[in-house]
């Protein structure tokens, strides 16, 4: 076999292509194979945009906004066809959503990188609107704009141009205020592209745990492993009723979806099949925009820095999956206090360790927690939270000492380094002095402000239906990476 040229340098010898390029492939629409064939080329097709606002912020991370969108016109504003229309089950309506939103994070040191789902229906601050979807920035931004463009005597094709641009704008500004981070780079694919991209490959492969068959979404498909073409797999991705956790669930589809047409997209029997490639040209290019200030080349060279399997998709933590608004809208509660810390504990807090404050190894602390909250379980999810992180558990109960207003970390030196990991793993608490603790331990106190990893906010999830109903704690699903063999089997 001749292998595409640059590809090289990421095939071992013998092995199969590094998984961590692949996943973060997925989610900067499958470049990195078309890179390896012809860059030069496919850029000149993408539609790239300028004016966004993006970067101008240091948070130790390339951040890259990846958008799926449901739109009745191309990359370049061009109409759908009625066949491509039908094919997508879109109507007439002139509306543009964002169902698909996910924030990526590669840390300066090139070392890992993480895709973070934001969910759709997440409740969020949007610019000049207010409060709302997340998923309705864009569109509802864009045809408010519209509109009064229109109004001032602005031509459609002039109106839509401009009224697009804003719609970007507003989004890339509704997920930075709730993560806290800036955009770097913007890349956006409709949902034709999605099923081009699907048949491009000769369809993917996925697994189910059970049957399914729900209208609304058109799934109806078998238990176990089967190959999906492009309107069977937009069926598969949409599902989110008759599914046990929800939007969380058809989230995780999209994820082991991306990560399943990146292996096929970058396997040997795509790149080096000619019709293969065109089709996949041709797919991007009329279906994907990317930022005109994106140095892709570079960020190739970084992705080749990544080892293997430091690439996890996840999502953002959520507070209420089904809280109800005083309108009667059902819409996802989130805690911006939360996802920030969240997403900033990505790249190690946010910050480098200062010079004199050297890095400590998980591995090496002990760890005791202890609940103040009052709420059921609290301590003991707080210390799962923590083992995950590599944190060894230490003593977990009830905590017995005086009443406590807020949560923290003591150790016998508020300079503790070992107390300061602690305290970033949990979101920032405050390390305070314990004389009566030995100089290596450790030990954390949750208040019923504690809103970090292992709390309601932190991950659990209420399903409980109402907004004043009390949570009921649902673990998250593990976080998803592509170094499986073979599609991961799903809800």
């Amino acid at each position: 076999m001749t292998r595409p040229r640059g590809a090289e340098s990421l095939l071992p010898a013998g092995g199969p292509l590094r998984v961590s390029a692949a996943v973060l492939a997925a989610v900067v629409l499958v470049i990195t194979g078309f890179a390896w064939h012809s860059v030069d080329s496919l850029i000149s097709n993408i539609e790239r945009i300028g004016g966004l606002g993006l970067g101008g912020g240091r948070d130790g991370a390339v951040d890259i906004l990846l958008v799926g969108v449901d739109s009745r016109t191309d990359a370049h504003g061009n109409p759908l066809s009625d066949r491509e229309r039908a094919l997508l089950h879109a109507g007439d309506e002139v509306g543009t959503n964002t169902d698909t939103i996910v924030l990526v994070r590669v840390p300066n040191d090139g070392r890992s990188a993480t895709a973070i789902s934001i969910p759709r229906d997440s409740y969020v601050d949007i610019p000049d609107l207010g409060k709302g979807k997340i998923n309705s920035a864009y569109g509802a931004t864009k045809e408010t704009q519209r509109l009064k463009l229109i109004n001032q005597g602005v031509s459609e094709a002039d109106a839509d141009k401009q009224s697009t641009q804003a719609g970007r704008q507003a989004l890339i500004k509704s997920v930075g205020n709730l993560t806290g981070i800036s955009v770097d780079h913007y890349a956006e694919v409709s949902l034709l592209g999605f099923v081009l991209l699907t048949d491009a490959v000769g369809g993917v492969e996925v697994c189910l745990n059970n049957p399914v068959d729900e209208w609304m979404s058109g799934a109806d498909f078998p238990a176990g492993r089967q190959r999906l073409d492009g309107p069977s797999a937009l069926s598969f991705v949409r599902q989110r009723h008759n599914l046990p956790r929800g939007d969380l669930d058809r989230i995780v589809r999209q994820q082991v979806f991306m990560a399943q047409l990146v292996g096929q997209v970058l396997s040997a029997k795509t790149l080096s099949n000619p019709g293969r490639m065109k089709q996949l040209s041709d797919a991007v290019g009329r279906t994907v925009v990317l930022d005109e200030d994106w140095d892709v080349l570079a960020f190739l060279q970084q992705l080749q820095d990544l080892s293997g399997g430091q690439v996890k998709f996840e999502t953002i933590p959520v507070t209420d999956l089904n809280y109800m608004t005083s309108s009667g809208e059902s819409v996802v509660r989130v805690d911006p206090k939360a996802v920030k810390s969240y997403v900033s504990s990505l790249v190690d807090g946010g910050k480098e360790p200062a010079q004199d404050e050297p890095a400590v190894d998980p591995a090496t602390v002990s760890v005791s927690v202890y609940n103040a909250s009052g709420i059921s379980g609290l301590a003991g999810q707080v210390a799962q939270a923590l083992n995950g992180k590599g944190f060894h558990e230490g003593l977990v109960g009830n905590y017995t000492g005086s009443s406590v207003s807020s949560s923290r970390v003591l150790a016998a030196n508020t300079a503790d380094a070992k107390a300061k990991a602690v305290a970033k793993a949990l979101g920032g608490l405050p390390v305070l002095a314990d004389t009566t603790l030995s100089p290596d331990s450790v030990s954390v106190v949750l208040a019923s402000d504690y809103s970090g990893p292992g709390s309601t906010a932190g991950g659990m999830f209420d399903f409980s239906g109402t907004s004043s109903g009390t949570a009921t704690p649902v673990p998250p699903a593990p976080p998803i990476d592509a170094g499986q063999n073979g599609p991961k089997c799903v809800n």
